[in-house]
């Protein structure tokens, strides 16, 4: 899904090879997915795009913004995957919008289980959106310790970890996904309640959100997910759907899989003990 490494990742991509070329042509969906979302009547975006000349790419959290002239914008959301392919490159027969360029390479974009295809001029009205925008970037200098422990303050204190961090869209960009490594590096189990927290664990926390973020940008995303080119991310994820079964890698015990607040979370009972240090 697109999270902050992904969002990052391909709006680098993506501006490095689209920036200067215009839109020559948008083709509505061949394929409709009724968990496609858009911004009024898709039919109505290639009046709106064609003709644009893109600008820059910028990520947001967890959207990618092509920005054209006359600040018109062409938005995607979580679970919209955007492809680039080069002239004449063989068109995907189901697509949910595709955009041809001036020099005849074409993006595709595609929706597997939901996601959003937001095209506007000027400002868009989205909570998520202006969240995204507005709201600082855990990557951000000022993102620091007091900014955390007054996240951590405001919050209600029977919050878990994971809910804290993937939930409300507290930070932009985190969701189920990277909450995995960022909890397992910092050793803190997903379901611990924050109240239970000393300052120590919160400081680890802290620089593994940072930590965590950084190499998996570093590293062109997770190997979870692909980027621009459709090409899988360099990061290796320590927990997730594809290694759970595997051991620990810091310690050797059975990695446990559950159903936690509307996903699936996955920690070592052994390096991330539920209860707190301090109890025990």
């Amino acid at each position: 899904m697109l999270e902050l490494p992904e969002s990052t990742t391909i709006s680098r991509q993506a501006s490095s090879m689209l920036t200067g070329r215009t839109i020559a042509e948008v083709i509505p969906a061949t394929h409709p997915h009724k968990f496609t979302f858009y911004n009024g009547d898709p039919l109505a975006y290639p009046s709106l795009l064609t003709g644009r000349k893109i600008e820059t790419v910028k990520g947001y959290g967890a959207f990618v913004d092509l920005i054209t002239d006359q600040n018109t914008h062409l938005l995607i959301g979580d679970g919209t995957i955007m492809r680039y392919y080069p002239p004449k490159e063989e068109r995907p027969a189901k697509y949910q919008q595709l955009l041809v360029l001036d020099d005849g390479s074409f993006l595709v974009f595609t929706v597997a289980m939901y996601g959003g295809i937001f095209a506007f001029q000027g400002e868009y009205d989205n909570p998520y959106y202006q969240g995204s925008i507005h709201k600082l970037s855990p990557l951000d200098l000022h993102f620091d310790e007091v900014y955390f422990e007054k996240m951590i303050r405001n919050s209600k204190k029977t919050l878990s970890a994971k809910a804290l961090l993937a939930t409300e869209q507290r930070i932009p960009g985190l969701g189920n996904g990277v909450v995995q490594d960022i909890l397992f590096n910092a050793s803190i189990h997903p379901k611990r309640k924050i109240s239970t927290l000393n300052e120590l664990e919160k400081s680890d926390l802290l620089y593994s959100i940072k930590g965590t973020l950084s190499r998996m940008i570093e590293q062109g995303g997770r190997d979870t997910e692909k980027d621009f080119w459709g090409n899988w991310g360099g990061y290796r994820v320590v927990l997730s759907k594809n290694t759970y079964t595997k051991p620990c890698p810091r310690c050797g015990h059975k990695i446990m899989r559950e159903a936690y607040l509307g996903g699936t979370v996955y920690y070592c009972p052994q390096c991330q003990p539920l209860s707190s240090p301090l109890s025990v």
